[in-house]
């Protein structure tokens, strides 16, 4: 890899990370983090910026999701915003497909820049999984990504199967799939949290961990986890 490609890839990771925490600290006054009623109005005025840009808001959303994945970027948070920005059920579309998306250029990316580097690090670490997806690769990254990666971390899962040579439309059917449970239950929860800001006066943790928008995506997860170590112990454990 080119000291010139390294340069351009590490520029636009900062330019995108940076952008993205402009518009935080423009939007956000940090000082008044600790006020319940800032929050009440940080919630009025998404609702007024959706109501009236709904499908503009959602398609930036859907070109910064790709763009940020793509390079190196975190998942979680994003998932959490598209719940409060556009609710459950649009929230997981849109998430799951621009993720998707993003996770399979980053892929490309790696694939066609990086393979022999990814091959030199991860290879002999994970050659016990290689045989697994030979045998039938769409089925085992599936389960690769309903265990949430086996715990690795995301940008990572993204670049790993560069060592098992996956076709591309297997990653992201095998992506698109295996991430909608999480990320269906990640957008419940943000969603949650805007309704539970919407109609509470004062901020109580143990109110909003009881309150059902809340809780019952966290029973979810509970749930998920533990089949997804089942799933983990059963197919990629000795």
């Amino acid at each position: 890899m080119s000291k010139s490609l390294k340069l351009f890839l590490g520029i636009s990771y900062l330019l995108m990370l940076f952008i993205f925490l402009y518009f935080i600290f423009v939007f956000v006054e940090v000082t008044r983090l600790d006020d319940f009623g800032y929050y009440k109005e940080l919630q009025i005025k998404l609702e007024n910026i959706n109501s009236k840009n709904f499908f503009i808001n959602l398609f930036i959303f859907f070109i910064f999701c790709i763009i940020w994945i793509s390079l190196l970027g975190f998942g979680s948070p994003l998932l959490l915003i598209s719940g409060i920005l556009f609710g459950k059920w649009v929230g997981t579309l849109v998430s799951v497909f621009s993720i998707s998306i993003g996770a399979l250029l980053l892929y490309m990316i790696a694939e066609f820049f990086f393979k022999d580097l990814i091959n030199n690090l991860l290879k002999k670490k994970f050659y016990r999984y290689i045989n697994f997806f030979k045998k039938n690769e769409f089925n085992y990254f599936l389960a690769f990504r309903l265990t949430g990666g086996l715990g690795i971390p995301f940008g990572l899962q993204n670049v790993l199967p560069v060592v098992f040579k996956i076709k591309k439309m297997n990653y992201f059917l095998a992506s698109f799939f295996g991430f909608i449970p999480m990320f269906f239950i990640w957008n419940t929860i943000g969603a949650g949290l805007n309704e539970y800001i919407k109609q509470a006066e004062n901020f109580s943790f143990f109110s909003l961990l009881m309150s059902k928008e809340i809780f019952l995506p966290i029973i979810l997860f509970i749930i998920l986890i533990l089949i997804s170590i089942t799933i983990k112990k059963k197919i990629f454990n000795d």
